[in-house]
């Protein structure tokens, strides 16, 4: 295959290129799960990384001999993705854990019974940490009054050529990964544990993760391959609902129902809440959108962080009314509505009216 190398994405036009995790107009080949992204039939994925992985089985697939590799933003699945390209042979020596790498970064699920997880783990948790203390934390980019497209081409420069010592050897850099790594697995203990239960609902993709306290992501969702929504009932009466990523993206493994419009939910909720705050929702193609009391206080950066690192305030309504009052908004919503794949944004929108 021809050595490739990362150009930033102001310059996808000046030179043949491949874009991951992204979408732009004149790219000789689309290599992303996004929802209506160019990406050939044949190398759909659930994960960018793993459209990517599926090319390097396919060396004669139209535009993969472009030199020239980009990605309108960083994140663990695009940087997996743009770092294959680049070291092909290693990629796919490492294939199974980079996609385990590459699921946990974007779906914040794992296996934990795969035993390469504890090093997908630590791989993403070294990404996670030398992204924040280096650079900005994801979606931190507008803050610090800069485009991401551009910003992030730092963050590759410095990474692209560092991962593959730590993919070898994570043990190097323990130091960096072990402060988030434990607090992680700290949370796959409790979620294991008989203080968790869980209630899952098929019938319309929904998960209930009743547990004492907010928890890591990568904890949470652990347990939630296969549901595209989590609402997690603590202690105290503090909820938060979230649909996931799932949802926004082009799921190739599975068929999925249709995000709908949370007004009708909130509303609901308002009429029933006595505590000082409101129920609000973030709209339906944000990437995780929330439904939380006084949800639209949070800043993208802090609704994109962890449930245990976010303010999440207690309500008067009991769990068991809540998570009664949820399931009926969505089995009622979802009536005669059948799951597919590659919805588009219209047609998510469309089987939202009225809801």
């Amino acid at each position: 295959m021809t050595p490739k190398h990362f150009v930033s994405f102001r310059r996808l036009r000046q030179q043949p290129t491949i874009v991951v995790d992204s979408t732009g107009t004149g790219a000789a080949l689309t290599l992303a799960h996004w929802r209506g992204a160019a990406t050939p039939e044949l190398l759909r994925d659930d994960t960018s990384a793993g459209s990517v992985l599926r090319a390097l089985h396919q060396p004669a697939t139209p535009g993969l001999e472009a030199q020239a590799v980009t990605a309108n933003h960083f994140d663990v699945d695009g940087f997996v993705g743009v770092w294959a390209l680049l070291n092909p042979a290693l990629a796919l020596e490492h294939e199974h854990l980079l996609r385990l790498v590459a699921t946990l970064g974007d779906f914040r699920e794992i296996n934990w019974a795969d035993s390469l997880a504890n090093h997908a783990l630590q791989l993403v948790c070294w990404l996670n940490a030398e992204e924040k203390t280096r650079f900005y934390e994801p979606f931190g980019a507008p803050a610090r009054r800069q485009r991401e497209d551009e910003a992030s081409a730092e963050k590759f420069g410095w990474f692209l050529p560092r991962f593959a010592e730590v993919l070898r050897n994570p043990e190097a850099v323990r130091a960096v990964w072990e402060p988030e790594y434990q607090r992680v697995k700290q949370g796959v203990a409790l979620m294991q544990s008989p203080a968790t239960t869980l209630r899952r609902y098929p019938e319309v993709g929904l998960v209930v993760v009743r547990t004492p306290a907010p928890l890591p992501y990568y904890a949470l969702f652990g347990a939630t391959a296969g549901a595209d929504m989590v609402l997690s009932l603590y202690d105290g009466q503090r909820y938060e609902f979230e649909y996931r990523y799932t949802t926004w993206i082009d799921l190739e493994s599975r068929p999925t129902l249709p995000r709908l419009p949370l007004t009708g939910l909130a509303t609901r909720l308002n009429d029933q809440e006595l505590a000082p705050h409101r129920w609000t929702f973030d709209g339906v193609t944000d990437t995780g959108p929330l439904l939380r009391l006084d949800g639209k206080t949070l800043t993208k950066p802090q609704r994109y962080a962890d449930p245990d690192q976010r303010p999440i305030h207690a309500s008067s309504i009991p769990a068991e009314r809540l998570e009664a009052e949820v399931v009926a908004f969505f089995r009622a919503g979802y009536a005669g509505v059948e799951p597919r794949r590659y919805w588009s944004w219209a047609e998510i929108r469309e089987a939202g009216e009225g809801k």
